[in-house]
């Protein structure tokens, strides 16, 4: 009776607790979303894109000798030459490259948006609906500085998307994609927003949508869905060391996207306005070199003087902290916000200097696509004179002449000739070849006007050097050390 009494507890305690464990299934059950219904409804909008591209191979690869054709070694290297469709040999042979990417409808009568490198340079667009139909599609246009494509088929009453706000997106909100990975279409990957607004290299005019989404070669143009079933953006690239996706995948805000998709439809391509200014990130060491509470803005490092930031008044050493009204947290906010601006319109720009905020009225102009390509390189040629004053700082300057000061297009500075390294220089981020220009928004005209503006300063306090590198122009703060 014992042991029956023992075993009648058991099951009793496990009956317990899968009733106390009921609620708690249920609870996650209805944490974790469904997304069958989205897919039904959404899946019919997204489509399948294939690309074919002619190579033509260079005409100056390898001939074929010129051998008679009764040569008995003719038939030898015609087989290692051969020509094109049984034609002459020694003539190059085309070659058809094909791609697959994805995309989706926008509109009922046909216009399709996908990424721009999807089409880029095919010979032939074919795209696919879910019902297996096959269109051939015609490139209305393709903004490569976003990555945004608009093509249209001739369907009509096609099945579109809807269109979500991205700026309502939270982080952490799951979201969806659906495409064509690997070729395996209509194929559907979900996960949760990463982060937002993230910039990354080379990518000036986007604020990626980071997520964890599954996204592989195929899925690029295709869309990120909400858990309402609206589109909030455009799967446009991952990153990866082993070119697989590894957790990180970057879409393309569908406002940004649809702006320059009206764009495309409208005139055929895309306008930007620029005010012609280079920037950098402020960092904390540089917030408070120029006497910010915090981090924000963007620091100019140089202005094109005949640009419209110039013409306005702005100055090298200025913080960009508004234009037109919008903050500009990071640096890579400015850029964005004032490519949105018509060219011809005008703007005001907030600006921080020396410990005050001013504004300027700016006349915004058009950006060129060659606009921030590198100017021809110039070599600088080292001065003859013995490295001076390395000191604490760990720091070689020598004199600039008037060839040095030509070459490295200055007016006035020292050329840093020595960093050791460990000294406050190296930590700073100075280099070997860089000429400082100023101190602190003053002009360094010689090495000794250079350490009498240093000693100007306070112990271990940081000061901003205005450094030449190469073509371009950069801020770094230098923390002084004890006996300068």
């Amino acid at each position: 009776m014992s042991q029956i009494r023992d075993t009648m507890s058991i099951r009793n305690l496990i009956i317990a607790a899968m009733l106390a464990c009921a609620p708690l299934a249920q609870s996650v059950a209805a944490v974790l979303p469904d997304f069958a219904d989205l897919v039904e409804k959404q899946g019919p909008s997204v489509v399948n894109i294939s690309t074919t591209t002619t190579v033509r191979p260079d005409a100056r690869g390898p001939q074929m000798p010129n051998i008679p054709e009764d040569d008995p070694a003719f038939d030898m290297f015609r087989r290692f030459f051969p020509g094109p469709n049984g034609g002459m040999p020694g003539q190059p042979r085309e070659q058809e490259s094909h791609s697959l990417g994805s995309g989706f409808v926008i509109n009922a009568d046909g216009y399709i948006l996908t990424n721009a490198h999807v089409v880029d340079g095919a010979d032939e667009v074919v795209v696919k609906l879910s019902d297996k139909r096959e269109f051939k599609a015609r490139v209305i246009g393709a903004d490569k500085r976003t990555d945004v494509a608009l093509i249209r088929i001739d369907g009509k009453n096609l099945p579109q998307v809807s269109l979500g706000d991205p700026g309502k997106l939270r982080v952490g909100e799951w979201v969806l994609a659906i495409g064509s990975p690997f070729g395996f279409e209509s194929t559907v990957t979900a996960g949760i927003v990463s982060a937002k607004g993230r910039s990354l290299p080379q990518e000036n005019f986007v604020p990626f949508i980071q997520t964890d989404v599954a996204i592989n070669p195929g899925n690029s143009g295709g869309p990120l869905f909400n858990m309402k079933g609206e589109v909030v953006g455009i799967n446009s690239q991952i990153y990866s060391r082993t070119g697989g996706f590894m957790g990180l995948s970057f879409a393309i805000p569908i406002d940004v996207a649809m702006d320059i998709a009206e764009q495309l439809k409208s005139n055929g391509k895309v306008t930007r306005g620029r005010i012609g200014v280079v920037i950098q990130e402020v960092t904390k060491e540089l917030a408070e070199t120029f006497g910010l509470s915090k981090p924000a803005g963007a620091l100019v490092s140089a202005v094109d003087p005949d640009g419209p930031a110039a013409k306005a008044g702005v100055e090298a050493g200025d913080i960009i902290l508004k234009f037109n009204g919008k903050a500009i947290s990071t640096s890579g906010d400015l850029p964005r916000t004032v490519a949105s601006v018509k060219p011809g319109s005008r703007g005001t720009v907030q600006v921080w200097r020396k410990g005050a905020a001013r504004e300027f009225n700016v006349a915004v102009a058009e950006l060129n696509d060659d606009d921030g390509a590198p100017q021809r390189a110039q070599q600088r040629k080292r001065n003859d004179k013995s490295p001076q004053n390395i000191g604490r700082l760990g720091l070689g300057l020598s004199e600039l002449n008037p060839n040095s000061r030509r070459q490295a297009d200055v007016k006035s500075g020292v050329m840093v000739e020595e960093v050791l390294q460990g000294g406050q220089a190296a930590r700073a981020g100075l280099r070997r070849g860089d000429v400082i220009v100023q101190v602190n928004d003053q002009d360094v005209k010689s090495i000794e006007q250079f350490n009498g503006l240093l000693t100007q300063f306070e112990k271990r306090k940081r000061v901003a050097l205005l450094v030449k590198r190469g073509e371009g122009t950069l801020f770094l703060p230098l923390q002084l050390a004890e006996g300068n």
